[in-house]
């Protein structure tokens, strides 16, 4: 009489590896991803410049802002992409201006990479946008914001009392999570090695 494991038995065995299987392939890209959190480690030896967010920050589900046209968007419209975002009012001022400088510069400095991110300038109000700023970066999205739901999705430095979320950088992974917040005043060279990083080791977006 044989004394092995039934036929039956191993085939339930051999589905389940099957399946643990499938189910690991298909988690892989987001696996990839946010290895990219344990890469950038926040504390203790850190090689990222930007801070790393935790816990995660997904974009809003009813985080709805307006297009260049006027038209309602859903901000998680825009997953896929890595996403650079400034916030500021339309107005624009000098230091509004020299962050979408920067944000151009560091993707344009990924080569083919580029296509991957998407610079995106969170407005604050539908004022009236600055011809110089415009026509300089036409590759921006400018979005219209509400004030009050990106101040809550965002967040400023903890560590700094006066801090305001108009003074950094942010990227959002292509899941739609926010992962970093880049210093005020900001260094694009630090930024682009950080991307570059990021662009490289994740397969998503």
């Amino acid at each position: 009489m044989a004394t092995g494991v039934p036929a039956s038995r191993r085939v339930r065995q051999r589905a389940r590896w099957m399946l643990l299987l499938l189910a690991a392939v298909c988690a892989a890209p987001v696996i990839a991803s946010y290895l990219m959190y344990y890469v950038f480690k926040p504390t203790g030896g850190s090689v990222s410049y930007g801070q790393l967010i935790q816990p995660q920050r997904p974009i809003p589900d009813n985080l709805v802002v307006r297009d260049e046209t006027g038209h309602p968007m859903r901000l998680d419209s825009l997953k896929g992409q890595w996403l650079l975002i400034s916030v500021d009012p339309s107005a624009c001022d000098d230091a509004c201006a020299k962050k979408l400088y920067f944000m151009r510069q560091v993707r344009a400095t990924q080569g083919a990479e580029r296509e991957r991110v998407l610079t995106v300038w969170l407005r604050t109000d539908d004022g009236a946008i600055p011809e110089r700023v415009a026509n300089a970066y036409p590759d921006t999205r400018k979005l219209i914001v509400p004030p009050a739901q990106v101040a809550a999705w965002l967040p400023p430095d903890p560590d700094l009392a006066s801090d305001s979320i108009a003074s950094h950088l942010y990227l959002v992974d292509p899941n739609g999570n926010l992962m970093m917040r880049f210093p005020h005043d900001p260094d694009p060279s630090r930024i682009k090695h950080d991307l570059t990083k990021l662009l490289k080791w994740s397969r998503i977006g």
